[in-house]
């Protein structure tokens, strides 16, 4: 008896290899898209940041692992995304620190982009967390109270209250004083709007990987019981 039980515990604490490989895509896009939140871009008379090309796809992740793994791998998830910013902060402080060659002219590139990381990635962590955690409890509590239906619909209102909370606090927090408070207003509606319409647009492809993965990996997590504490990280 014990030993079924550990071996069940041993099976919780597993990781396997879709949710690795959509671990890594996942980090991937969250470190990509702060670098690309250093350009402002303007299409079509739009107003946003680059980082809005990848930073959805997060989003998008996130609903699929709180989906099949639940709401436990998820926050995992979450918080090695913000462990992975921190060491690119610190990696780019220790280059900008680093002595240029005399003959490299990039200097003055190189500090404006990475210089200003630390502002964005504070302002996109804080951001991120929120957005990220409200994200995943939504969907999670929508999963139980849905009892598993309704898949299209728990991945747009999760996103649109991740994305939202995500647009409110990262843009005051990154561009205060840099833009002004009218463009600033006009980027939070923009965004949150725009990540959402990514969310709808990409959602059969997001439908189909799920289907998938709970089928490979024979996962359907429902979180009864489960502790949405944000800080209980080793309870995977």
């Amino acid at each position: 008896m014990l030993a079924t039980t550990l071996k069940t515990r041993n099976m919780q604490k597993t990781v396997t290899i879709p949710f690795m490989i959509l671990g890594i895509l996942f980090n991937v896009c969250l470190v990509a898209s702060n670098l690309l939140e250093t350009k402002v871009i303007q299409v079509f008379g739009v107003t946003a940041t680059a980082g809005l090309l990848v930073f959805p796809i997060s989003y998008i992740i996130n609903d699929c692992i709180a989906e099949v793994w639940g709401y436990k791998k998820a926050r995992l998830i979450i918080w090695s995304g913000f462990a992975s910013n921190f060491l690119l902060i610190g990696f780019s402080q220790l280059s900008i620190m680093l002595p240029a060659a005399p003959d490299w002219k990039g200097e003055e590139a190189f500090d404006f982009v990475f210089g200003l990381a630390p502002r964005i990635a504070l302002a996109s962590l804080l951001a991120f967390l929120t957005g990220s955690f409200i994200n995943a409890y939504v969907m999670s509590r929508m999963k139980i109270a849905s009892e598993g239906k309704h898949f299209s619909l728990r991945a747009i209102v999760s996103t649109l209250f991740g994305e939202s909370a995500d647009s409110l606090i990262f843009f005051p927090l990154a561009f205060w004083g840099l833009l002004p408070p009218t463009t600033l207003l006009i980027m939070v509606g923009t965004q949150a709007g725009l990540k959402s319409l990514y969310e709808v647009i990409i959602l059969p492809v997001t439908i189909r990987v799920v289907k998938y993965i709970k089928r490979v990996d024979r996962q359907d997590v429902y979180d009864v019981g489960t502790s949405y504490n944000i800080l209980k990280i080793k309870d995977i």
